[in-house]
């Protein structure tokens, strides 16, 4: 699952080399030496370009009340699929990079959510796959926000997507 997740960058486009894990726990180390109370919000968003889509995975890490940053991931792949199968594989992104960097955030007790980019309102189409999806993340142990409040997703994920 790292391999998959190897090549990582921060808004400003910036490559890192390091795997994610230790990317996180430098900043998290920082951030906490700093002062900083934090939490990491983890959501990915996916745009379609003709038969290929545009994955993007965002972590971010918020110091509550005085900014955040975020580590991004973006992946494109051939594929033509449905809108249900697309949103399905968005939140399976985040969970795969929710699994993969939880040991680091369980070790210094950050707060975690996971978001998707899913509106909770029955009148827009993404509405279809709430439940499962929400009954994913929460069946793997995490918390889960929807729109509007899924800014790791339909923000900043959204942006590189």
């Amino acid at each position: 699952m790292e391999e998959k997740y190897k090549t990582w960058k921060n808004l400003n486009g910036v490559t890192y080399s390091e795997s994610i894990k230790d990317l996180l726990e430098d900043a998290i180390c920082r951030e906490l030496s700093a002062g900083h109370e934090l939490k990491v919000c983890i959501g990915s968003d996916s745009h379609v370009y003709g038969n290929e889509v545009n994955y993007a995975t965002a972590i971010v890490v918020v110091r509550k009340g005085k900014g955040a940053f975020a580590f991004l991931h973006t992946e494109r792949v051939k594929e033509k699929i449905s809108l249900k199968e697309r949103l399905l594989n968005e939140v399976v992104r985040s969970v795969e990079v929710t699994y993969n960097v939880y040991s680091i955030l369980d070790l210094y007790r950050i707060d975690l959510e996971v978001h998707a980019d899913i509106n909770s309102a029955e009148d827009h189409k993404s509405s279809m796959v709430l439940k499962e999806a929400m009954g994913y993340v929460l069946g793997m142990g995490y918390k889960f926000i929807a729109k509007p409040y899924a800014f790791a997703s339909s923000s900043c994920a959204d942006w590189v997507a």
